[in-house]
């Protein structure tokens, strides 16, 4: 009858102090230590541990779907070969996450189809493992939700939200020029994350072409300015990768033709 009251109480207090992994393991556990003759110190120690690590995984999964990436990509599928002028090192340094502690951007630029949003999803993918809070969203449907925002007057809490997330990733710069209402309101929105969190950017203009997306000189020079500071630029001008994959398709259709 004693068991039986323990192991109720036991199942009532792992529930209220929210503690699963021990709900669940401590009786294999505890058979486990009474083989290995383990102390109770031990044993406890391996409960906690056990909590722990599903509790850290939990938490990684849970940071993975609030990033919202369109599809998981990692840096071991990329192909640095196919783009010689990106410095591997260069990339897996960055990868280590000190970018993010010292709240400095990293700007992609290059043509359609180099990899630049792999890339960038592969890197915020690692700053979730890292612990960071992370959010993937392209500049058009960022655009779009600020001038929402604005209409239903609730921009300010949105950028608190959003100033929640360690490193925002702004996909897809410059295929969609903005209104000058959704340029002014991406250039606050940049300027509040300026040296207070990171920002991952990709786009397929060089810094020279962004007056054609934003329509305005000085407010394309004060972003800029912004995202430029202490910033780390990867040049990533090449053959399109997805092009290169259609030649070999309609070549190896050809083949088997």
């Amino acid at each position: 009858m004693r068991g039986e009251t323990t192991e109720l109480l036991l199942e009532n207090l792992t529930k209220l102090l929210k503690l699963p992994t021990i709900r669940q393991q401590y009786r294999s556990l505890a058979r486990e230590a009474e083989e290995r003759n383990l102390s109770y110190e031990a044993y406890l120690l391996a409960l906690l541990e056990q909590e722990q690590t599903v509790r850290e995984a939990n938490q990684r999964q849970q940071k993975l779907q609030r990033a919202a990436f369109p599809i998981r990509k990692t840096l071991d599928t990329f192909d640095f070969h196919l783009l010689p002028s990106l410095n591997r090192n260069r990339v897996m340094t960055l990868a280590q996450g000190e970018f993010v502690q010292k709240k400095e951007n990293v700007l992609m630029l290059g043509n359609s189809g180099t990899g630049k949003t792999h890339l960038a999803i592969a890197i915020g993918m690692q700053m979730v493992q890292e612990g960071f809070r992370v959010r993937f969203i392209t500049a058009a449907n960022l655009v779009e939700e600020l001038l929402v925002a604005k209409e239903e007057h609730r921009l300010l809490n949105m950028e608190k939200q959003w100033l929640k997330y360690d490193v925002v990733i702004c996909d897809e710069l410059g295929y969609v020029p903005f209104s000058r209402a959704g340029a002014e309101l991406l250039f606050q929105f940049f300027s509040s994350r300026y040296e207070r969190g990171s920002s991952i950017l990709t786009s397929n203009l060089d810094f020279a072409e962004w007056t054609q997306v934003f329509g305005d000189e000085k407010l394309t020079a004060a972003l800029l300015d912004r995202l430029t500071h202490r910033a780390h630029i990867l040049m990533m001008n090449g053959d399109s990768h997805r092009f290169r994959q259609s030649l070999q398709r309609r070549a190896q259709e050809e083949h088997d033709a």
